[in-house]
């Protein structure tokens, strides 16, 4: 790794930086033009879809039915408004790094990487979360006598951290074609759900003495809260499309339409899991199913089917998530917040430690079989960078009107000021159902900003693309 031995020093936002050697950034490219805004709607889509056929359904242990729909309905209206917040951010600035590229700009080094970090904490654990879903999908369908265990787990990072290896192009195609499986067994399920739907089912959670509780409202007003966590799986990651805006066509124009229908897709396959499968399979006995869709339908050739397509779904998240952690700290080695190494590229244009080491991490978190704490874990970490986003979204609006927007957020700050609270709000209620969870991303988070206040932030890459958009507003500031 050749560095440049006359560098510059300057500072930017109370941190050194240097500019890199010209060979620095080639052995870190990524292969551009690789996606269009169909397949980055896909790639939305699949992050999110194995919310829709697991995880989700604890919620209704924290709030019954009636408490995960009213925190579902708040949840959504959040992630529209956060979507088309982010959509007019990465018209803006497309760079791989997404919402850390969002911050860095408007909230200096300091706000984009902690920004960096929560999406990195929420990225690397959620695949974790899921290969434990992934386990019990294969236990259930007996497939040559599997268990459920870590053998599982392995072979799930080891088969789809190799496909990414092979370059985002091939990648991203298969991850196409899985997600529209995935996609077809939520149709398939549908229409087997109505033929098993009662309207009894969705309130057969017996109330407590909590304050506001009745049969819709079995836990009470404070299930509402406690639910959000878990409304939060059937949209949790969609905000990761951005990452792929070095590697889209037409950025500025692809990402925010890519982003804005898959959650479109996503709204409409909330509302049908939500009430079918409550309704087909019950609010109690779903609550603390491992595989939600398959026990609503019961022992029919329906429940086979959808358990095949759901092993899909729980596959083109994990898969899909996984090239997101990767591109998340692909852009924040780059930049040198964290270890330079890590953002190496192969022949293919594959960032090889950045994909292989978060998914080593994972899978020694996979193991503790613990899908509901590590869901948590994840959605803390998500909901603290929907905080810092759109927070980088007002300040953005309001310090740099006249910077160059493809796309603008309808209703403006209203919109992702909306969004924010929620998020807050969220951020809270991941203590109220898991303090323990919630504690430990704190932990975390807190060695990470240790980790940039002493050493990294002396280091940061001028000439990478993320701190080259920073330099540029702050001449730009300079000229006015």
């Amino acid at each position: 790794m050749a560095v440049d031995e006359h560098h510059e020093h300057h500072l930017a936002g109370g941190v050194d930086s240097h500019d890199e050697s010209a060979s620095y950034l080639s052995k870190r490219q990524l292969q551009s033009g690789s996606a269009g805004w169909l397949l980055l709607a896909g790639l939305g889509v699949s992050y999110v879809v194995s919310g829709d056929y697991s995880g989700w359904n604890f919620g209704l242990g924290e709030g019954g039915f009636g408490g995960l729909l009213i925190a579902a309905v708040i949840i959504a209206a959040m992630y529209f408004a956060l979507v088309l917040g982010m959509a007019e951010l990465s018209s803006a600035l497309p760079a791989a790094g997404g919402g850390y590229t969002f911050a860095r700009r408007a909230l200096g080094p300091w706000g984009g990487f902690a920004t960096g970090t929560a999406i990195l904490i929420e990225y690397s654990i959620a695949p974790a979360a899921i290969a434990t879903f992934i386990g019990a999908y294969v236990e259930s369908l007996n497939i040559f006598g599997i268990k459920d265990g870590w053998w599982v787990y392995l072979a799930a990072y080891a088969i789809f951290i190799g496909i990414h290896l092979a370059g985002v192009g091939e990648a991203l195609k298969v991850m196409f074609a899985i997600t529209a499986i995935a996609l077809v067994g939520l149709v398939v399920f549908s229409i087997a759900a109505i033929g098993h739907f009662d309207a009894g089912n969705l309130t057969n959670i017996a109330p407590t003495d909590a304050a506001g509780a009745s049969e819709f409202l079995p836990f009470g007003y404070l299930g509402i809260w406690s639910a959000i966590p878990f409304a939060i799986w059937f949209f949790l990651a969609v905000e990761g499309v951005p990452l792929a805006a070095e590697e889209t066509a037409n950025p500025e124009r692809n990402v925010p339409r890519g982003i804005i229908a898959a959650m479109s897709v996503l709204l409409i396959t909330c509302a049908a899991v939500l009430l079918l499968t409550t309704g087909a399979g019950g609010a109690n006995e779903m609550s603390e199913a491992g595989n939600p869709l398959v026990e609503a339908l019961g022992d029919g050739a329906a429940a086979k089917v959808v358990n095949y397509i759901g092993l899909a779904g729980l596959i083109a998240s994990f898969f899909s998530i996984i090239y997101a952690y990767s591109r998340q700290l692909f852009a924040l080695s780059r930049a040198g917040y964290l270890p330079t190494q890590l953002s190496v590229t192969n022949r293919r244009k594959a960032p090889m430690l950045a994909l292989i080491v978060p998914g080593v991490i994972g899978f020694a978190l996979s193991l503790t079989g613990k899908g509901e704490l590590l869901l948590n874990m994840a959605v803390f970490g998500a909901a603290l960078s929907y905080v810092l986003m759109m927070v980088s979204h007002i300040v953005l609006r309001v310090r740099e009107p006249n910077m160059v927007r493809h796309y603008r957020t309808p209703g403006g700050v209203i919109t992702t000021g909306f969004a924010l609270i929620i998020a807050a709000i969220a951020v809270i209620a991941t203590f109220l159902v898991d303090v323990v969870a919630a504690l430990c991303c704190l932990v975390v988070f807190a060695l990470f900003m240790l980790y940039f206040a002493l050493y990294s932030r002396h280091r940061l890459v001028a000439n990478s693309p993320d701190e080259e958009f920073a330099a540029l507003a702050e001449a730009e500031d300079e000229v006015r």
